[in-house]
């Protein structure tokens, strides 16, 4: 198994520029919020974890350590395209790899390790990281048929009022084989107002090409919050307080 984790962004609303820092090492209960998620992951060896890099890369770089793979986004076009700057690692390697978000201090070890294998018992292509929640964040929509199957995902400010009323949204947490995902990320684009190229795209794309998209959802909806702004920080350290800050 393999991971990819994004821990390139800058983290502006965090006023990022105020604390002389990249989002991912902004502290949350007196650690970085990486050490949360690299924690989580630690049954994933760290040289067969990719760090994605890119705002003051070599502060994570130094910060983080260890036996981990690192790679450069130099520029900051995207989740797809951050994913695409892991392609050297991954290019021969022919396996499973878990993407995860070095911003998301809350999803527990045990739900990472649902998702593997739920990617594995269903043999799928790839598996979405979902959750029913009663008032959903801003999160993209998860579109299903009469039958239960993903058939779409829809950013919020595209979905129509009757998608708004959908309480299932994706977490932004995938598996997949490998091969497919970097065929999948070829055929990305950035048109867009964000100009960006998304990684919640290739999951569409593989259901386009009659490939097999499953899920793991959850309702923990204290696991699913990333740190955009001060007060996502906030929320988040409350819950790890709440953990006994662990």
């Amino acid at each position: 198994m393999k991971a990819v984790v994004l821990a390139a962004g800058k983290g502006k609303r965090l006023q990022s520029e105020k604390f002389s820092l990249p989002k991912v090492l902004r502290n949350a209960c007196g650690k970085p919020l990486i050490s949360y998620v690299l924690e989580n992951i630690k049954f994933i060896r760290q040289e067969d974890t990719c760090i994605v890099v890119g705002y003051k890369k070599e502060m994570v770089r130094e910060a983080v350590g260890g036996e981990y793979v690192y790679v450069n986004q130099d520029e900051q076009l995207g989740t797809g395209h951050a994913v695409m700057m892991a392609e050297p690692y991954l290019k021969d390697y022919d396996g499973d790899v878990l993407v995860l978000y070095g911003d998301m201090p809350l999803i527990r070890e045990e739900t990472y390790k649902k998702i593997i294998e739920v990617h594995a018992k269903e043999n799928a292509d790839c598996t979405i990281l979902t959750a029913v929640v009663e008032n959903p964040p801003d999160y993209g929509r998860i579109i299903r048929d009469s039958d239960g199957r993903i058939i779409s995902i829809v950013e919020k400010k595209d979905c129509t009022p009757e998608q708004l009323k959908i309480n299932e949204v994706n977490v932004g947490i995938y598996v997949f084989k490998s091969k497919l995902l970097l065929e999948s990320l070829k055929k990305l684009d950035n048109n867009n107002n964000q100009k960006e190229y998304y990684l919640t795209d290739v999951p569409v794309i593989l259901i386009k090409d009659g490939k097999k998209v499953t899920s793991y959802t959850i309702d923990a909806s204290d696991e699913i919050y990333g740190v955009n702004t001060i007060e996502d920080l906030e929320f988040c350290e409350n819950i790890l307080k709440k953990r006994n800050c662990q």
